[in-house]
This record gives C-alpha cells, structure tokens and sequence, in this order.
C-alpha cells in the first residue's frame, strides 16, 4: 500500500527525496556551534544554530544580519572555524565607535538587540567597497580580545537562521 501501483517510480522518487535532503542538509542548511562569549547574550556559547548558505543569493547582506565568516582557506567547501558576528556597516561607509556607541557616517547606530554595553572608543575608518565591518553582540568585552572588524563579501558564508 505504501508503495503504490508502480512500485519502481516510488522508489525513484524516494531516492531523489533522500538525496535533495542529504543536498539541502550539507549545501544549503549547515549547523553551527557557538564557541565563545561574543555574541552573548543573542547567542549562547555551546548553542547550536542553523546557517543559511543561499541567504545572499540574491541581495547582499544587510545591516543588523548575524552571518559566519569564514577564517580558513576559503577553497574548503565544508569550513570548520567560523566567527559569529552582526553586520554593523556596510560597503562605503564610516565607522567609528565613542564611548560605547556605534557611529556610521557620523550617526549613532540603534542597536536594540545590544544588551552589554561597553566603552569603546575607536577612531573612524572607512569600509572598502566589498567590505563589511563585523562585530560581536557583547560590547562588554574589551576591545583587543574582541574579534571584528572587516571581512569581504567572499568571507562571508551565510545567515544564521536561529
């Protein structure tokens, strides 16, 4: 009953169900562990979250987006070492961190998802043209054990979807 009245075409049609999954959960959908305090309290350490790697498939990423930028030799198709950060400016911009605050061109940056704030004080830099500038949640962090900066479009692997 399970198999139907041409038990041949179910079978194919399992075996192509089972290797687009098997496709989906290695290509496109990549669990990622958190290792770290950086991106407290939004992400716990040891947690594990989803990463989507076609995110950026059709626009780039935005302001605000936690996304996994590759460290390592950036031909390995399946990285291992990650870095979790959020996107706080984009290509072009100015950045400048004082007392704590982000300024892009100038403005303060509305964080509300920023529950530790810290006291950095950073002169402005301009972003490349195929720069983002990337930094953790927990800003309470000092500033020389705090991973950030700048990555290029082709370090950045994906979104986080939860």
């Amino acid at each position: 009953m399970l198999i139907g009245r041409s038990p041949k075409r179910t079978l194919v049609r399992m075996a192509i169900t089972v290797i687009m999954l098997l496709a989906v959960g290695k290509l496109m959908l990549v669990p990622v562990r958190v290792e770290g305090i950086s991106m407290l309290p939004t992400y716990k350490e040891n947690g594990i979250n989803v990463l989507n790697r076609m995110a950026f498939l059709f626009h780039s990423p935005r302001r605000g987006d936690v996304v996994a930028i590759r460290i390592a030799d950036e031909h390995i198709l399946f990285p291992h070492i990650l870095y979790l950060k959020r996107v706080i400016a984009l290509p072009g911009e100015t950045i400048a961190f004082r007392n704590g605050q982000v300024l892009i061109n100038g403005q303060t940056l509305d964080e509300p998802y920023l529950k530790f704030r810290g006291h950095w004080t950073h002169e402005p830099e301009e972003v490349g043209p195929d720069e983002y500038f990337v930094v953790g949640d927990n800003r309470a962090m000092n500033w020389n054990d705090h991973e950030k900066g700048r990555a290029s479009r082709r370090q950045i692997l994906g979104k986080i979807l939860w």
